[in-house]
């Protein structure tokens, strides 16, 4: 028989997973079973609690069907970091646009209760026309 630990990390990866693929299927009412109702979220210069959180990230206006690919996965017990690559298709133009992300969330009992990450938006909204290629010196 297995290690328990290794089981716990096993599933939470698994949960982690399952998070991930709601981005693509857009099911956000998934995210009852695999996300804590007052889930803490950090991340983007906040702080706050509650599930809408993740549910507006998936519905994000003027993207559609997103595409995800694990880039890196690390679990060991209640935490689970992973690497990632977005890439959306930009309902105004058609094209294609990708983010990378790295996040880590801490579950409990199966459900992310926690998650701290950072997403590649400045590149994301490069790649849309819609801020310079270049900062512009100070």
């Amino acid at each position: 028989m297995g290690d328990p630990a290794e089981a716990v990390s096993r599933r939470n990866a698994e949960v982690v997973r399952r998070y991930l693929r709601v981005f693509e299927t857009k099911e956000v009412a998934e995210f009852e079973e695999l996300v804590a109702e007052d889930v803490l979220v950090h991340g983007a210069g906040i702080h706050a609690r509650g599930r809408h959180y993740p549910e507006g990230a998936v519905l994000t206006p003027g993207l559609s069907d997103c595409r995800v690919r694990v880039d890196d996965l690390f679990a060991a017990g209640d935490r689970v970091t992973v690497a990632f690559t977005l890439t959306y298709t930009q309902d105004r133009t058609g094209r294609d646009l990708t983010m990378t992300g790295v996040k880590s969330y801490r579950l409990r009992d199966g459900r992310i209760v926690e998650f701290w990450g950072e997403t590649d938006l400045y590149g994301l909204l490069r790649q849309a026309g819609l801020v310079p290629e270049q900062i512009p010196p100070l």
